[in-house]
Order: C-alpha cells, then sequence, then structure tokens
C-alpha cells in the first residue's frame, strides 16, 4: 500500500486548504463507490490517491476522464474544468461561511464514516462539532395530522433533554415539527437538506433554516449552488440514518420517504422506532408496515431510550421532568364542559354531532370547549372530525 508523497511543487492557493484534496475526488467523473473502493487498495488514506504516480493510477482501471482530474491536480492546472469547479466551491464556501468537513476532520461523524457510501466531504452552516454527537433521527410524513405534529415535537424535545440529538430533513410535516421541538426545548438540532446551503428547500422552512444555523448545523453533500433535485432525497435520507443511531418514524404513509429512510437504517445497522396509529388513519399504514417487519412499537420516549442504552448513556443530571401518562393528561385547569368532551373524544376522529350528542352540549358551548382543548394542545381537528392529542 502507497503511503508517500509525490515530490513536485506545493499546491497554490486556494488549493492548499486540507479540505481541497478531498472535494476535488468529491467532484471526480466517474469516482463513484467502485472506484473508490479500488483506490483504497493503492492508499492508506483516499485523499492521497492525488500523489500516486500516473501510471499505477491506469492500473487501478479508473476512467479516463477520472484520471485527467486527477491529473490536472498534479500540475495545479487551473484551467480543467474540475480544477475551475473545485476553486469556484472553496471560494463560495469562503464567501457564504460555509464550512468544508472532509472524511479527515475531526468533526466528520464517526457514525457516518461506517456507510458504504458515505460523502467524502460534507458542508455545514452553524456548529459542525455538534455532528460527533450521538444523534436520533426522526423523520415522516409532510403531510402529517394534528396528531403526529404534536407527537414529532414531544418527542423531539424530551429526546433532545436527554441528550440525543435530533436529526431530520427540514421537510414540511414531521421533520419540520421535530425541528422546531428540539429548538423549543433549548437544544440544537442537524437538518440534512438535498441542495446546496446557499439555498432553501422548502421556501416555507426559510425561518425554521435560521433558527437551525443559529441553534444547530445544516448539512449537506452538495455544493453552493446546487438546486433541490429528486434525486438527492433520497441521497439525503442515507445521510440522515448514518448520522443516527437509530431513527423514529412518526407517521407514513406506505409510499413515504421516510420508509426509505428506515430502510437505509436497517441496512446501516441502526435501529428503527415507530408510532402507531389508528387504523383507518393512511399516513399510520407505513408505521405499522415497519411494526409488523420488526421496528420498535414506540408509544413514550422511554420505548426509545430503552433500545438505545446498549450504546448510549444519558446525562448523570436529567433534565426530563415526570410528565402524566399519555391516558391520564393534567385536566386540572379545564372547566367541567372542556373535561365532558375531551372524554368524550377518542384517538380515532369523532365528528361534531356524536360529541353533540355524547356530551349534551349545544353547538356553540361545543365548538368553543373544542377550540379551548385546541389551544391547550389536547385536541385537534382532522378529516372526519377531533381527536384527542394527548
Amino acid at each position: 500500500m502507497w503511503t508517500g508523497a509525490d515530490p513536485g511543487s506545493p499546491p497554490c492557493p486556494p488549493f492548499d486548504a486540507p479540505a481541497a484534496p478531498w472535494l476535488l475526488l468529491a467532484e471526480l467523473p466517474r469516482f463513484g463507490v467502485r472506484a473508490r473502493e479500488a483506490a483504497r487498495s493503492l492508499v492508506d488514506r483516499l485523499d492521497r490517491l492525488v500523489q500516486v504516480d500516473p501510471q499505477r493510477l491506469r492500473e487501478l482501471g479508473l476512467a479516463r476522464e477520472t484520471l485527467a482530474g486527477i491529473q490536472a491536480w498534479r500540475r495545479m492546472d487551473i484551467g480543467h474544468p474540475v480544477m475551475g469547479r473545485v476553486a469556484a466551491i472553496l471560494e463560495a464556501c469562503r464567501h457564504q461561511d460555509i464550512a468544508l468537513v472532509p472524511w479527515t476532520d475531526e468533526r466528520y461523524p464517526e457514525a457516518l464514516r461506517h456507510i458504504p457510501d458515505a460523502p467524502l466531504v460534507l458542508y455545514a452552516r452553524g456548529d459542525p462539532a455538534l455532528l460527533t454527537r450521538d444523534q436520533i433521527g426522526i423523520v415522516g410524513s409532510r403531510h402529517a395530522t394534528r396528531a403526529g405534529l404534536a407527537h414529532a415535537r414531544q418527542f423531539a424535545a424530551e429526546l433532545s433533554r436527554q441528550g440525543l440529538l435530533v436529526t431530520s430533513g427540514l421537510a414540511l410535516g414531521i421533520d419540520g415539527a421535530a425541528h422546531a421541538g428540539a429548538l423549543d426545548a433549548g437544544c440544537p438540532t442537524v437538518a440534512v437538506i438535498g441542495c446546496g446551503l446557499d439555498r432553501c428547500y422548502p421556501r416555507q422552512h426559510e425561518a425554521l433554516g435560521r433558527r437551525v444555523v443559529a441553534g444547530g448545523v445544516l448539512v449537506s453533500e452538495y455544493p453552493p449552488g446546487t438546486p433541490a433535485r429528486a434525486g438527492h432525497f433520497p441521497q439525503r435520507n442515507r445521510i440522515i440514518s448514518g448520522l443516527s443511531r437509530g431513527v423514529l418514524v412518526v407517521e407514513a404513509g406506505l409510499r413515504s420517504g421516510s420508509l426509505i429512510t428506515a430502510r437505509l437504517a436497517l441496512e446501516q445497522g441502526r435501529e428503527v422506532f415507530a408510532i402507531p396509529g389508528s387504523i383507518h388513519s393512511p399516513v399510520a399504514r407505513g408505521c405499522h408496515q415497519l411494526i409488523k417487519q420488526g421496528a420498535r412499537l414506540v408509544e413514550t420516549v422511554d420505548d426509545v431510550l430503552e433500545e438505545l442504552a446498549g450504546w448510549w448513556s444519558p446525562p448523570v443530571v436529567s433534565t426530563r421532568q415526570p410528565s402524566p401518562a399519555p391516558d391520564r393528561p393534567d385536566l386540572s385547569g379545564l372547566e367541567q364542559r372542556e373535561i365532558a368532551v375531551f372524554e368524550a373524544l377518542g384517538y380515532d376522529p369523532v365528528s361534531t354531532d356524536a360529541l353533540a350528542l355524547a356530551t349534551g352540549l349545544p353547538a356553540d358551548q361545543l365548538m368553543q370547549a373544542l377550540l379551548l382543548l385546541e389551544l391547550q394542545g389536547l385536541a385537534g381537528s382532522a378529516p372526519g372530525g377531533y381527536l384527542r392529542l394527548a
């Protein structure tokens, strides 16, 4: 195995940056997983490939375009397209305060190194040092119910308080609720996106993205200027699961991208958790399928903590506060009218007609009670009526 350096002129700015050779490798054409595995048989560290004699590189069977890019690096040929792109990315990162985290950087997360197609370089805005912390992925439907959004917020907040870093994909629905839950609890969060960090997708989450940068870290494997494309999101999902020790699916349809994340998590040796829902809810069917296939059924945060206890230990001083049991929420601040309506609700939607019949309340009083329960986070509207959230 070759480990030495080829004598010659040293790299010139901006190519003298520690991340530059890794960035070159990430941008090389036709240098995918198989080519990288072949290269690792020749060098003990992949960035040293740029120092290897061209004849030895040809023996690896690398594509002509790949070899041309490496040779351009050896000559410091700034006119070569790959070298020009690397220089442009380095300059964009410098101007936009984007940190480059290459494979050899101490901030590169160890858990991610062990997936088969780990990115050679990560782009980060915020605090990249957070990436080395123990993480739990929380993902789910973009078309989440109010109950699902509430669950995502509550689980994210409590898991964050227990010392786990919540990681998700900044998508609409469950992802956004998970990030918001962690931040609202005063804890950082990791958001992995499928475009360059100079862009925000979806646009509805621009404000949330700024909160993530201020109180956590925004991450991508795509350089600045890269637009969001459909093919990027399955790729992004492998990073979410790769960063995490386990993935919690809150709500998911049978064709949800969250099931892709769960499958990737299993392939990467991670734990998979799923919250069950109503048998009548289409966004619960994906979770039920995962549970049938062996995912851990989750009703409380303790279900997640117990499963992860083998590799993770909670803080010595816990900030966790005891909470009411799921079937006995705190109703002490409610009037008798609201209590009666709450007790008539179930975890499946109940129509207002059925609620009026069960409580004996006139329509105006019933709607006032439901509004107060919604404001307290105890009930929510759903197709078909109203349901409990606690």
